[in-house]
């Protein structure tokens, strides 16, 4: 099935934070949490925009995958997975955060996964979400994941997990998961993975919320190697973050989740050292000194369960490593031009696309980028092969027309219907490159 794109428009954050009555379960009253008032922000000239994907694989508890992806993405980008609180959706993560403006400068994409069950909190506690493969939602971000790997060609070492109070116990599941899928993770007032474990059908876990449950380093540690047996390989860093007066999920989760995490790595639990970033701050670091020490741990003196403010984003990336543009763009082969033609009726319509070699390189192999409109599906095409079939859509060469000399060009096109806006493509990219139109 298609890819259908879903462009959402940017307007100034709201608070989500939900009137609490004392009657509700107390699953909602304990997990609401405002947007992060202190990232709002608008960008005056959005580069690009929020784009919904949908069938892109298994996924058994009816997520829904929206995706940025920024004009200057880089070649082979990383991947930022930004998993949103309970009562929150994708789209509030991304309104709320600003992984998508740091993605302009630093070229990676974001995924921002949403729940669509009535709670709107992850699912943490199953058995089903607490294995590898197990089902729930952590095979449905997996499958999102994987989309967006084949679709942008992107860098399988360099994915990524953060989230904030729901988000960030799944950030703890989806590294215990899959630890040969994330490089490293960033948790704002979570919990240890299987903290919030049930087998009641519950997604509450009042124990773990209170910062009572507690267990050995050992048990949280294997808690972690038992979601996937038999797995030796690296394990994700982890950067974790809470404030002393979190009254949602209890300051005690911060020492259990450095606990596990230390274990899970085999380093001391013993500081390799600690500082003060900004007051009211403490940093320790686990089994290293650098940005990129195995375990990092942010204690937020006198701050509550909603501590995410504008600013700590970037601090995540330093941890992760995309702090910097990164090794500069690829030597394409040549410089290129795209013109496009379209011819339109009632619900369909036909593309002609010409895409000339407009340097002095022969041009071996090629990706032509572009961005159908809105309601745009492909149903067929020639000269290339396409994929996915709305959205963001990639046309690869044909096995007959993937050398284009200099000077030269090759002729490609495509069937899709439409919902009323019939326009070609605007913009074009060759092997990530942005083309010449017209």
């Amino acid at each position: 099935m298609p890819a259908t794109p879903h462009i959402t428009a940017r307007r100034p954050l709201r608070s989500l934070l939900l009137a609490l009555l004392a009657a509700l379960l107390p699953l909602l009253s304990a997990t609401a949490l405002t947007a992060p008032a202190a990232a709002a922000r608008e960008r005056a000239v959005p580069a690009a925009a929020l784009t919904e994907v949908t069938d892109f694989g298994t996924n058994p508890s009816d997520l829904r995958m929206y995706l940025y992806v920024p004009e200057s993405v880089r070649p082979s980008p990383a991947v930022v997975v930004a998993v949103h609180w309970c009562t929150g959706s994708g789209p509030d993560m991304y309104h709320g955060t600003e992984y998508d403006t740091l993605a302009d400068r630093y070229g990676f994409i974001v995924l921002y996964p949403s729940v669509t069950r009535s709670s709107k909190c992850f699912d943490v506690s199953s058995p089903q979400a607490l294995r590898r493969g197990g089902g729930s939602d952590p095979v449905g971000i997996k499958s999102m994941i994987d989309w967006v790997l084949r679709t942008y060609d992107a860098d399988r070492s360099r994915v990524f997990a953060t989230g904030i109070s729901s988000g960030a116990m799944m950030t703890n599941v989806l590294l215990g998961d899959y630890p040969d899928v994330f490089a490293a993770g960033a948790a704002f007032s979570g919990v240890p993975f299987g903290c919030f474990a049930t087998t009641d059908g519950s997604e509450w876990n009042s124990a773990c919320s209170g910062g009572t449950l507690t267990r050995s380093p050992q048990e949280w540690g294997d808690l972690v190697r038992g979601a996937y047996p038999g797995y030796d390989g690296p394990r994700p860093r982890m950067q974790i973050w809470h404030g002393t007066e979190d009254d949602v999920l209890r300051y005690p989760n911060f020492g259990e989740q450095i606990e596990q995490w230390t274990n899970v790595h085999g380093v001391s639990r013993t500081p390799a050292t600690t500082d003060t970033p900004q007051p009211g701050w403490t940093r320790t670091r686990y089994g290293g000194t650098g940005e990129r020490a195995p375990v990092e741990a942010i204690s937020l003196q006198g701050v509550g369960h909603n501590l995410y403010a504008q600013g700590m984003a970037s601090r995540v990336l330093t941890f992760f490593g995309l702090d910097a543009a990164g090794p500069a763009p690829q030597p394409q082969p040549g410089a290129c031009r795209v013109t496009a033609s379209v011819n339109a009726w009632s619900t369909g319509l036909t593309a002609a696309l010409t895409l000339t070699n407009t340097g002095t390189t022969t041009i071996d192999g090629w990706r032509l980028g572009f961005t159908l409109p809105s309601g745009q599906t492909v149903t067929g095409g020639w000269g290339a092969t396409y994929a996915p079939s709305s959205g963001a859509v990639t046309a690869a060469n044909a096995p007959y027309n993937g050398t284009i000399a200099p000077g030269a060009s090759v002729t490609l096109g495509y069937q899709a219907t439409h919902t009323g806006n019939s326009a070609g493509p605007a913009a074009f990219t060759l092997n990530t490159t942005v083309c010449a139109a017209g």
